[in-house]
């Protein structure tokens, strides 16, 4: 499991880096500045799990257990619903697409998996 989840990181890294720079050059003067710092939250919290997600890859190696690997699958989840949605819904503030601005209700849905997901890799690296 460890090697998906450095593959995943990596990944994810990469487009974190793409959609930094995408938010630069591209979108920087097409949105209000309030919706730029929604796009620029997602990618800052997307770039912190990533790394969260890495490190837990490499934990794996010294502490084998399925906390490691819920808490891998959590840094996960967490970035496609929290970032993703803040990237959503920062197309849908850019575009005028209202039926769309729900979906900041469901961010902090990703906040709760990453707060999980750092409690499960405490309780993984204990458990052993």
């Amino acid at each position: 499991m460890h090697r998906n989840f450095l593959k995943i990181a990596a990944l994810l890294g990469a487009l974190t880096v793409i959609l930094g720079a995408f938010a630069a050059h591209s979108i920087k003067t097409k949105v209000t500045p309030e919706t730029l710092s929604i796009f620029e939250t997602g990618v800052r919290y997307q770039m912190y799990h990533t790394f969260a997600l890495f490190i837990t890859a490499i934990l794996y190696k010294e502490f084998t257990t399925k906390y490691i690997v819920f808490a891998g699958k959590l840094f996960i989840i967490g970035i496609i619903i929290f970032s993703g949605s803040l990237y959503l819904l920062t197309i849908a503030k850019a575009t005028g697409y209202n039926n769309l601005l729900w979906l900041g209700a469901i961010t902090p849905f990703g906040g709760a998996a990453f707060i999980a997901g750092w409690a499960v890799l405490l309780k993984g690296i204990i458990h052993k």
